[in-house]
């Protein structure tokens, strides 16, 4: 597509990735600095939990490009905002201000999902595309289709089954706010799915096929994807997670693995754990998993969270990615990542994680929820039977943020 000067791009995000660590976050940004790149007008809103100076509704990050939107939600079964004025007046006027001709949500959670709706009003004819993270529409458990107290997967939407789930609600409950998503849904032109995975869950849900396209979350292209240094007769036993660490998350599996792992095994592996938000699980969450940190000792290390840009150093010092999530996933950021920086990854065997891992080529799958599964095939990552070197050389780089940036504007 031919860009000309009156086209400004407004990308909507639900959080800032210096502020929140998600992958969907920093695919929004990343998307957003690479259209400035491209000398396209181009403002990044980006929700916050904060209060701003003043009691403003938006207030700027570095300059009015950036900026931030100081909203909530109230109602979390519909994902409605706690003001409505602060889409009908606020977020109304920012529009008719800036005047997008393209509006690219990357989310509507803690903003509110009339927010679309506000958009379609205030601009009936821009061009208004969506980004789906997640399964929120199709399950009210966070999106995640995976059933409370048991952990089981749900494998399609059920009005009786989500009523099981959440027995304050009815099926009837749930019909009406699967019509109520479509309603909105109808205003968006164009869906992105970063995997085909989840964009087949959309369309069997509602989502017409021909408004729905596969499109990866692009990376910034590394041409340094050295393996680590060895240390005499060292193997390559540095195991590494990244990412929010909560019960979907499979942090607790991964601990369990590696604390049924041979004594042999444990004496040449490590596991560096990256990951934020452990503060603000459930208070028995936290206490298994430092029962479990405290059990291996040495054998592995909680850093913490970390930024963006120190992803290459923490990827260079380790040999494995593991991703050991218990929910379908969509496409995690750190896939791409892990790619990038030629790692392998040992990662659950379904959803997403599953289409971009091809198990024995660019990594190894373990059965999701099993931490004897996990264990063995750390065993196995270790043995004479897998050869690091073949899968570190399979490894393709993933798409570039330029050809990402590219395919989106197609859409437009």
């Amino acid at each position: 597509m031919i860009m000309n000067d009156s086209q400004r791009i407004l990308v909507v995000s639900h959080g800032h990735p210096d502020h929140s660590k998600g992958g969907a976050e920093l695919a929004a940004y990343n998307l957003f600095k690479q259209y400035q790149k491209m000398g396209i007008e181009t403002m990044f809103l980006a929700r916050s939990g904060e209060a701003s100076h003043g009691g403003s509704v938006f207030s700027s990050r570095k300059d009015d490009s950036e900026l931030f939107f100081h909203t909530g939600v109230s109602d979390w079964f519909i994902i409605s905002s706690a003001n409505t004025t602060h889409l009908t007046r606020d977020f109304a006027g920012l529009l008719s201000k800036f005047k997008p001709t393209v509006i690219h949500f990357h989310h509507y959670v803690h903003m509110g999902i009339e927010i679309i709706l506000t958009a379609r009003r205030v601009l009936p004819s821009v061009r208004i595309l969506l980004t789906l993270h997640e399964y929120i529409p199709i399950c009210f458990n966070d999106g995640q289709m995976v059933k409370r107290g048991s952990d089981k997967l749900c494998y399609e939407s059920s009005y009786v089954d989500c009523a099981q789930c959440f027995p304050e609600k009815s099926s009837s409950d749930f019909f009406l706010r699967k019509q109520y998503f479509l309603r909105v849904f109808d205003e968006v032109d164009q869906f992105i799915s970063p995997s085909y995975f989840l964009l087949d869950r959309y369309v069997k849900w509602g989502i017409p096929a021909n408004k729905i396209v596969m499109v990866e979350n692009g990376q910034p292209l590394v041409e340094d994807k050295a393996p680590r240094h060895l240390q005499k007769n060292e193997k390559r036993g540095r195991f590494a997670f990244f990412g929010q660490i909560n019960q979907f998350k499979g942090i607790e599996v991964l601990l369990r693995a590696f604390s049924v792992l041979s004594e042999t095994t444990k004496e040449i592996v490590h596991l560096d754990i990256h990951g934020a938000n452990l503060e603000v699980q459930s208070q028995d969450f936290q206490d298994r998993i430092h029962r479990l940190l405290d059990d291996l000792g040495d054998s592995v290390t909680l850093h913490g969270s970390y930024e963006s840009h120190e992803m290459p150093r923490l990827l260079y010092q380790c040999d494995w990615m593991i991703i050991p999530s218990i929910w379908w996933e969509n496409s995690p950021m750190v896939i791409q990542e892990a790619f990038n920086h030629g790692r392998p990854i040992i990662a659950s065997d379904i959803g997403g994680m599953a289409e971009k891992i091809e198990d024995g080529v660019t990594g190894l799958h373990f059965r999701r929820n099993n931490a004897q599964s996990l264990a063995q095939t750390i065993e196995r990552a270790m043995s004479e039977e897998v050869d690091w070197n073949t899968l570190h050389n399979s490894i393709v780089s993933p798409l570039s943020i330029e050809e990402c940036a590219e395919m989106h504007l197609g859409l437009v």
